[in-house]
């Protein structure tokens, strides 16, 4: 087989290598535009467990790694005249040219034929002359380019500026830095590569370069704003760029985000950065490229003579992890890019905060490396909470106006679509009362329907008669008296998404008989052809409705609920005169986002003043519709900031179900990012919501500060005690149980203790 690998970094040369070992007899050529001693940045970075591929892959080229990198364990972070070290995490720095010589004799040893200071202008003048092509051609690929049309490349220009820079600093840890400037904040990512040098990136917001003038500067006046403002850190030592064919600002570049949809094309295939980028704040470049090759040749050769198997199978494979990855470095991204969002935090959590901000690290893994690092953040997380000792922060209590919460997990509402007219009855009895049970700090009602119109099915829940303020009553008093837990009603009405079937029964389907008039704010049905057109809501609808949310709230007060939450999320009524997608008035109430909030704050407002000054209140958003024109997280914040201002204590941060045309980024705690911006930049208390499944993933979103409370759905619908067991799991015993329960409590604890003495001893 006949190779060629257009473009010599890491991946092509990787590539080649292990190629060339699964099969000698390939005949395999590497082309590369600079000289072998010339190349751009300075020192790369591989994890533990990076490594441990390598080693196994081509021992070799591991030893050789191994040999000239430099290994560290901790991260210090200095944050407002603070340092603060975590440690375990288990890194090793080397130069990017010294990896790149390694690669090169390693390949040109096994056979590869290497051609330097070669300029590749076209792909196909390849094609025909050898079996495969492979576009290892960087960020800039020459060969993504020619095929735009069939590769599909997503490139995102990010907001943020960074220079790549060396010093004879001689740092012991990857070290952050953060220094606030009068124009903002400047942040520094450094590392040691070997014995005489560390990389230095400087990176920062694009407004604050501007805003300092950097744009307008020569290099060397920029790179020595940044000498001076980072002078703790080089100790004397000067900055250096190695950009020698870049002039004045444009060695301050930007980060291009790329994801291909498609990374093959006849005999040729993307790998790298030409396939996707990693920012390097996660520091995956590199080991994605490198991991790329691993992953192509061995598909290659478990697919002889059959290349188009290969690189599909090649795709399907490294599309999975290159996800993730991009995930986890998007997020880390992002926090670089907003890194005012969490200059308010004081240093011990924001440490944490950026520590777990890719969302791949967890309080749990954290532990693990280093638990005395974790330990401390516990304490001084508990200190905050009035508990002189550490805890998992989960179980931290939480107050806000009269009512304390005993720790940060709360049922979720989750419709179940049991009730008949409206009534609770022994289903709902048993189902609220075993979660309050549960361990949980708070149980939410399913949304709570204020009139018989307002349900989305006819077994929805209801507060609009006496009836069912009676009902309530019991299953209230029975979550007070067989439980610690409190207990939330969420009021709402349907809207344009009402009048329809249980889910099992037909999914958003109309009733076949029966059906009820919709009303909604604009005249738009749900879905096309297949949903009844609502009316646009009158004056006359509007005022009703608010009086019949306002006689809710007075009935929830009279049945003893602690709290009370408003309902304008998933395109329901108030949803829908939110959304730009939903609401196209022409009215006092349409048109601007204040004027579309205008009649959820009214009936708001209303709510508020029916409802006891003692008992909070929140308010679950939307906080993105997932839908180009639809509301955005920057919106939501806007809308978080009126509610607030009109006496929400809480936003309930959801998004999405107002359009079938959304495109939501799925992922685990997918919507945790929109609760930490609507806390920060809203200045308000949140709940976190959206697949967050595991007590590690609680523990982390609420010590980082990213949000106050965690709403947790379906792991109750399989596990009403899911709290109480993720507190065994954590060996943290100091939790209330039901008494008839408490034998297993102990069952439970031995039963984790012996299973992780084992594990252990494995």
């Amino acid at each position: 087989m006949k190779i060629v690998c257009l473009g010599g970094g890491p991946a092509g040369l990787y590539f080649s290598i292990i190629a060339k070992k699964a099969d000698p007899s390939c005949d395999i050529t590497v082309i590369e535009r600079n000289s072998p001693d010339n190349t751009f940045g300075w020192g790369v970075v591989f994890s533990d467990k990076t490594m441990a591929g390598f080693r196994d892959a081509d021992p070799e080229t591991h030893a050789a790694i191994t040999d000239a990198f430099r290994h560290w364990d901790d991260i210090d972070v200095h944050f407002k005249g603070r340092t603060i070290t975590s440690g375990g995490h288990g890194f090793c720095g080397i130069a990017r040219i010294t990896l790149l010589q390694i690669l090169q004799r390693r390949a040109a040893q096994l056979g590869v034929h290497l051609r330097f200071e070669t300029e590749v202008t076209d792909p196909d003048d390849y094609t025909a002359d050898y079996d495969l092509v492979v576009a290892s051609d960087g960020v800039s690929s020459i060969t993504r380019k020619k095929y735009e049309s069939v590769f599909k490349p997503n490139i995102q220009r990010r907001s943020n500026r960074f220079i790549w820079l060396g010093s004879t600093t001689k740092l012991d840890a990857f070290t952050f830095d953060f220094k606030q400037t009068e124009w903002g904040w400047f942040n520094l990512h450094a590392y040691r590569f070997d014995e005489n040098w560390s990389t230095m990136i400087v990176e920062v917001p694009e407004r604050t370069w501007r805003g300092a003038g950097m744009d307008k500067m020569e290099l060397s006046q920029s790179i020595a704003m940044c000498e001076e403002m980072f002078k703790d850190r080089l100790e004397g030592s000067a900055l250096v760029s190695n950009a020698r064919h870049l002039k004045g600002s444009d060695a301050w570049m930007v980060f291009q985000h790329v994801l291909c949809e498609s990374w093959h094309h006849k005999n040729i295939v993307l790998i790298g950065d030409a396939a996707h980028t990693a920012h390097f704040s996660i520091g995956s470049g590199t080991k994605l490229a490198m991991e790329d090759a691993l992953a192509l040749a061995r598909v290659l050769f478990s697919h002889r003579g059959h290349i188009g198997g290969a690189l599909a199978r090649y795709q399907e494979e490294r599309e999975v992890e290159a996800l993730k990855l991009q995930s986890a470095a998007r997020n880390r991204m992002e926090w670089f890019e907003h890194v005012d969002r969490h200059v308010h935090l004081e240093p011990e959590q924001f440490t944490y905060n950026l520590l777990t901000g890719s969302q791949r690290i967890g309080h749990a893994n954290l532990k693990l490396r280093d638990p005395e690092y974790v330990e401390g953040v516990e304490r001084w997380f508990a200190e905050r909470s009035g508990i002189d000792h550490a805890l998992p922060p989960m179980f931290t209590p939480f107050t806000l106006r009269g009512v304390s919460l005993k720790n940060r997990v709360i049922v979720s509402p989750m419709a179940t679509y049991m009730a008949c007219d409206g009534m609770p009855n022994d289903f709902h009895l048993v189902h609220f009362g075993a979660r309050a049970m549960g361990g949980a700090a708070m149980v939410f009602t399913e949304m709570t329907c204020v009139s018989p119109e307002a349900r989305i099915t006819p077994n929805c829940l209801g507060m609009w008669n006496d009836e069912q303020l009676r009902a309530w009553m019991r299953v209230v008093d029975y979550v007070h008296t067989q439980s610690d837990a409190k207990f939330a009603i969420q009021l709402g009405h349907s809207g344009r998404k009402g009048s329809t079937r249980r889910p099992w029964e037909g999914n958003d389907q109309p009733l076949a008989t029966g059906n009820w008039p919709l009303v909604s704010a604009s005249a738009l049905p749900y879905i096309d052809g297949l949903s009844s057109t609502p009316r646009e809501a009158s004056n006359d609808d509007m005022n009703r409705i608010l009086e019949e949310f306002v006689a809710a709230t007075k009935r929830a007060d009279e049945a003893g609920f602690d709290w009370l939450e408003l309902h304008c999320a998933h395109g329901y009524l108030l949803s829908s005169f939110i959304s730009p997608l939903t609401n196209h008035r022409t009215d006092e109430y349409g048109g601007t986002l204040f004027k579309r909030c205008r009649y959820p704050l009214e009936v708001f407002e209303a709510m508020r003043e029916a409802w006891p000054a003692g008992k909070p209140m929140s308010v679950r958003i939307s906080a993105n519709d997932w839908v180009p024109g639809g509301l955005t997280p920057e919106d939501a914040t806007i809308v978080a900031r009126l509610f607030k201002a009109a006496g929400a204590d809480v936003i309930d941060c959801s998004s999405g179900q107002v359009s079938k045309a959304e495109r939501p980024v799925y992922g685990r705690m997918f919507q945790v990012p929109l609760s930490d911006r609507i806390r920060s930049d809203a200045n308000v208390s949140t709940i976190a919501v959206g697949n967050i499944y595991e007590g590690d993933q609680v523990n982390t979103i609420i010590a980082s500060g990213r949000a106050d409370l965690c709403a947790v759905a379906r792991p109750h619908l399989a596990d009403p005690a899911w709290t109480l067991h993720e507190a065994a799991k954590q060996g943290f015993s100091d939790v209330w149980w039901p008494h008839p329960y408490f034998l297993g409590k102990l069952q439970l604890e031995r039963n984790l203790a012996r299973a992780a003495q084992q594990a252990a001893d494995v």
